[in-house]
């Protein structure tokens, strides 16, 4: 018996030494040069100005702003007059609305992104097939599941009201006089719609080109809008002031133990600086990352259908409408077309990202948990082929590199 509780005795204290050692704290490393370099490139004062729209004159006009804010939360361009641009992009939710698919007139077909910081992108949609700010805003007007509208009846709404009517004038001259209705019907579009597209066809060409002129012009009025919503510091951003100035208390006091190691996770081990570089942390480049389909659809081929949308696109930046003279584009002169773009999607900014769940692409994942854990294992792409490779992080690590994230938190841009 004596014997038996000695080797229980043993064996208890084998055993809390084993889980003491599994339990015990894990201090951070000291930052390296490369690290402070790294921690340099993704802070918020490392953010340059929105770079320059050449196709749209008006991008930079607060005139223009003023307008487009006006249109952004005007529900009367919609077809049941009830949908607005803010209906899917809340301010009070950064601009998302909290959905796995945006919801207008009916469902859209994917998750609503973000417009914040949506000014230093080349590419707009999760599959790119925008390639402007301006023309991004006039897609969503005609989709029948969203606004659900036409442009022959936007443009004239916008070109009679009498305040958006003054508004437009005073930033791009006086507009065409639509009222003719043997030349402009009252509802006419290109497209899907068969009734719309063949009132569309039976106009003479010069009016389909002067109505064009009118709707790219209140894209490029809610795009002037678009580009003042820009992103907030965050706490992450306070802790690399600290780490800069070698502030050590001020270090301890913006960020926990836990949130500086799931930091260097970020920056090291998890390589999640791949694709979510540059002080937006995302490269607005297209990865297929292997996210499952949302239940019901099938696999989204996703880049390689944007691409060739994007250069058929009549509001393309080489189109008629841009204001550009020379049409310098080169993201798109130059965009790639390869097979590799099959079911690659564009990386997102992780700031402010746990406000803007749920994630991917169709929001098939509700948590930051479960879309770490969804990097952690990397599956296999049911269509094209997974980026990623599995990064085999324990349980604390991710719970550490998730509290690292949500100090991405920052306050609404509105």
């Amino acid at each position: 018996m004596r014997r038996m509780r000695q080797l229980l005795l043993l064996l208890l204290i084998g055993t809390a030494g084993y889980f003491g050692w599994m339990y015990r704290p894990v201090s951070p490393h000291p930052w390296s040069e490369a690290d402070l370099d790294t921690l340099r490139s993704l802070w918020f004062e490392s953010l340059p100005a929105p770079p320059e729209d050449l196709s749209n004159a008006v991008a930079d006009d607060g005139r223009a702003a003023l307008m487009g804010n006006r249109l952004f939360f005007d529900t009367r361009m919609s077809a049941n007059g009830e949908v607005s641009c803010a209906s899917c992009h809340d301010p009070d939710l950064e601009f998302t609305d909290g959905r796995h698919k945006g919801r207008g007139i009916g469902e859209s077909k994917r998750n609503t992104r973000s417009v914040v910081a949506s000014a230093y992108s080349p590419w707009l949609y999760w599959d790119g097939r925008r390639d402007s700010l301006w023309s991004q805003a006039l897609s969503p007007l005609e989709d029948p599941n969203e606004h659900g509208s036409n442009r022959m009846h936007i443009v004239r709404f916008v070109t009679t009201e009498p305040t958006y009517k003054s508004m437009y004038a005073a930033l791009f001259g006086p507009a065409p006089d639509f009222a003719d209705s043997n030349r402009y019907p009252s509802a006419a579009a290109p497209g899907n719609n068969e009734e719309l597209a063949r009132a569309w066809r039976q106009m003479s060409q010069q009016d389909r080109q002067s109505v064009n002129r009118v709707f790219a012009n209140i894209g490029k009025a809610i795009a002037a809008y678009e580009r003042t919503l820009l992103p907030e510091r965050s706490r992450f951003d306070d802790y690399v002031r600290a780490v800069i100035d070698d502030d050590r208390q001020r270090q301890q006091a913006v960020f926990s133990n836990d949130e500086v190691l799931g930091l260097q996770l970020f920056i090291g081990a998890a390589r999640c600086t791949e694709c979510h570089n540059g002080p937006l942390l995302t490269n607005d480049e297209f990865h297929n990352t292997a996210v499952l389909a949302f239940p019901g659809d099938l696999p989204d081929r996703g880049r390689i259908d944007g691409v060739r949308e994007v250069i058929e696109n009549e509001f393309n930046c080489l189109g008629e409408y841009s204001d550009d003279p020379q049409h310098r584009c080169p993201e798109l002169t130059f965009v790639r077309t390869d097979p590799e773009l099959v079911g690659a999607i564009r990386t997102p900014s992780l700031r402010n990202l746990a406000r803007t769940g749920p994630f991917m692409h169709k929001g098939q994942i509700d948590s930051l948990a479960g879309v770490l854990e969804h990097y952690n294992r990397a599956p296999d792409a049911m269509i094209g082929h997974n980026e990623a490779k599995p990064l085999g992080l324990s349980r604390p690590q991710l719970r550490r590199l998730e509290a690292f994230l949500e100090t991405l938190a920052a306050p609404s841009s509105r």
